[in-house]
């Protein structure tokens, strides 16, 4: 399988089996839309005289170029995945938690998919002890694996500052005990954060999520406090101040949300990095059809076009020496993920989970509150297999609509819990998101390409 696409004077061919990326020449490009898994060495009579206006000559060589590429296995490759069986985990380790220190918020937004901070399970906080018990709870379960990830989130875990700084401390105090290696993120929407929080985040945590959405009105149309007033003017200084405190070699990045109201999002994108934060995500809502701000079928072209309008943006600030790095564009065209990443995605459900403040343990943080998928509790050590075995099955064979999909090994069938939001089953993909995430990727193809061509 192939896909062929032209973008700003470039053509592309993407070998879907072998990750292979060709830019091709017009003649190339003519030729390899007439090529199948079946071509052979020499040049069929019938494609030279389909591609009359170009020289006879010039189309056989571009036939030979193409024929010793899918000689070499980087074009019409065949799919060496098929016996998925190999790559499904049995009794996975389970590697990162995302704890739910705080199921409360100090702001009200309008599309929070957690019901503005509690998820429907009210308003609490993580006690210390239950954190505790979810880090006991992965060690216990991640066998011999050294590194283990931990994601401070709610609602808005600053709230839960006591449980947050115990739970660090007590994963650092057992790490060498068990042979581990902690890696600590945060998200937070910035409301509370002082700056002995800005210290302490900048000293303990690997990665660091800031929720911006973009311009002022733009942000504060969604994202208000309780009492009803915008949230920009008290988060960005303090964002900022972080940042500029932080070690370079340390993560962060903001990320946003777009929703039909701004689909011009690349004006967020750009006031976000302009503000001083140039590692950042805008990411498409999911929201209730019908809810008034949620993205239909009828927006696709103009988010299309703003993802086209924002790739040129993103070249002309890397030729004026203020690139910045957005992370659906974000893709490993050299190496790319490995095997298990390419067919299965994130690992929620068994290698990933998620803890509420009352111990429960859920696929992720948006499967919690459904009763059907609690898989468990950190506080009895019980951890429901059948349901992760459920989640380790699931990869793109196991979704009816990747098979065809030439982004199928980027975005490994899309995410779980967005198909069962929007579908009831979440093997059904979400095809408005697959539309987008076929368009971000080849974006980012274009990217790397342009990149490249620029360099050289």
């Amino acid at each position: 399988m192939i896909h062929r696409y032209q973008k700003n004077g470039l053509n592309f061919v993407l070998d879907v089996n072998s990750g292979a990326v060709h830019v091709l020449d017009d003649v190339s490009y003519a030729v390899s839309g007439l090529a199948d898994e079946t071509m052979g060495e020499t040049c069929p009579q019938q494609v030279v005289d389909a591609l009359g206006r170009f020289e006879a000559d010039a189309v056989r060589e571009a036939w030979g170029e193409l024929y010793a590429l899918k000689k070499n296995g980087q074009l019409f490759a065949e799919d060496d995945y098929i016996d998925v069986s190999r790559y499904v985990p049995v009794g996975a380790p389970v590697k990162a938690l995302c704890l739910h220190v705080a199921h409360d918020c100090n702001l009200r937004c309008k599309y929070c998919f957690a019901s503005t901070g509690d998820f429907g399970q009210g308003r609490k906080i993580m006690p210390p002890e239950v954190a505790e018990r979810a880090i006991d709870f992965v060690v216990s379960r991640s066998g011999a694996r050294h590194n283990i990830e931990i994601d401070f989130f709610g609602g808005e875990p600053l709230m839960a500052w006591d449980t947050v700084v115990r739970a660090v401390d007590y994963a650092r105090s057992i790490e060498q005990k068990h042979n581990k290696k902690f890696r600590f993120t945060i998200t937070t929407n910035g409301v509370l954060l002082d700056e002995d929080k800005r210290r302490y985040i900048n000293e303990n945590m690997d990665n660091v999520v800031l929720s911006l959405d973009g311009r002022p009105a733009v942000n504060d149309e969604f994202r208000k406090t309780v009492s009803g007033a915008g949230s920009y003017d008290v988060i960005v200084p303090k964002f900022k101040a972080l940042v500029d405190e932080r070690d370079p070699e340390k993560d962060y990045y903001a990320r946003g949300t777009f929703t039909s109201h701004n689909l011009d999002f690349a004006e967020d994108v750009t006031h976000i990095a302009d503000a001083g934060f140039d590692r950042l995500s805008v990411e498409p809502v999911t929201a209730d059809p019908g809810c008034g701000y949620d993205l239909t079928e009828d927006d696709l072209p103009k988010i299309e076009a703003e993802y086209d309008r924002l790739t040129e943006i993103m070249l002309e600030r890397r030729k004026a020496g203020k690139p910045f790095s957005f992370f659906h564009f974000m893709v490993d065209l050299d190496q790319g993920p490995c095997v298990v990443k390419r067919l299965r995605g994130c690992g929620a459900g068994y290698e990933y989970v998620a803890v509420t403040p009352d111990g429960d343990i859920y696929p992720c943080h948006q499967f919690v509150g459904k009763e059907e998928f609690r898989q468990g509790s950190v506080l009895d050590g019980s951890f429901d297999m059948d349901i992760a075995q459920k989640f380790a099955g699931m990869n793109i064979y196991s979704r009816p609509k990747c098979q065809k999909c030439w982004a199928k090994f980027y975005c490994s069938g899309g995410c779980s819990a967005a198909n069962y939001n929007m579908n009831g089953d979440m093997n059904d993909s979400y095809d408005l998101g697959c539309e987008m995430e076929r368009k971000r990727l080849e974006c980012a193809i274009y990217l790397k390409a342009a990149e490249k061509i620029c360099a050289d």
